[in-house]
């Protein structure tokens, strides 16, 4: 008696449910081989458009990932699931989880900002935040910097793509600003030669660039010079501290004087 209950209410549910479900199946599988054709002339046309190879997987993974649940409610409305409660209640769920990590939106928001049209690219000296570094990673959340003194700063991408960014490597190349004082006594076409002879030692100065070696300021016993020293952006600090030395040594070497301690000071402050 039990067994032909059972087997009844096995026939009514195949008899209601099974067209549905191999319906469902069907529209799974061709809905999968839809999803995979569209993938795959997206990444077609990021590929003509060159849009950067780093972005391309996680753009790709995002409309896979909503086609996909697109797929599965069309899916679960042919078998007869109400579908309106699941997608009322997943909306509430959405926007509880979004106010929840609003500022974790707004920094992967911001990352894909920056991953799409790169401000700034990995290896680039940045100024941003106020922290100075070099760009180690950009990642969807967060951008990496390493400082010239080795320290790691985390900057979140949201900030980053909502407030002014110095791109310092941007360009390629970069130029070393300087200031150098020697004893007027010297005479100025005399410091000048000096200096310039450090600058044209350094191994990291572009030699297809003019650089710039001007008097900035006379005092009664100073000379100061604004040195301008064009470098590629990767040599920056190795440029700064070479063309420093080598001016301390060439004009120990050619006999310039230094001004006096006060007057430097002095004249620095003003």
């Amino acid at each position: 008696m039990d067994y032909e209950i059972i087997r009844a209410q096995l026939v009514a549910t195949v008899t209601q449910y099974g067209g549905k479900i191999v319906l469902a199946i069907i529209a799974f599988i061709i809905g999968r081989i839809i999803i995979g054709k569209i993938t795959s002339i997206i990444a077609n046309v990021m590929d003509k458009r060159k849009v950067d190879k780093d972005v391309q997987p996680f753009l790709l993974s995002l409309v896979s990932v909503l086609l996909n649940v697109m797929l599965l409610l069309s899916i679960a409305g042919i078998v007869g699931i109400e579908t309106s409660s699941f997608v009322a209640v997943l909306g509430a769920a959405g926007l509880a989880v979004g106010l929840a990590l609003q500022g974790s939106l707004a920094n992967f928001a911001g990352g894909v900002l920056i991953l799409i049209f790169k401000p700034y690219r990995v290896g680039d000296l940045i100024t941003a935040q106020g922290f100075t570094g070099t760009v180690e990673g950009v990642q969807i959340f967060n951008t990496i910097l390493v400082t010239p003194d080795n320290r790691t700063i985390i900057l979140p991408n949201g900030s980053l793509s909502t407030s002014p960014i110095t791109n310092i490597s941007g360009k390629g190349k970069i130029r070393v600003d300087m200031v150098f004082a020697a004893g007027s006594q010297n005479g100025a076409d005399k410091i000048r030669a000096s200096v310039q002879k450090a600058v044209d030692a350094c191994p990291t100065a572009l030699k297809d660039v003019q650089h710039d070696i001007l008097v900035t300021k006379l005092t009664e016993n100073a000379i100061f010079f604004d040195v301008r020293v064009w470098t590629p952006s990767v040599t920056y600090w190795e440029t700064y501290y070479f063309v420093h030395e080598a001016i301390s040594r060439q004009f120990a070497i050619d006999g310039i004087q230094a001004p006096k301690p006060a007057e430097v000071s002095v004249a620095l402050k003003q």
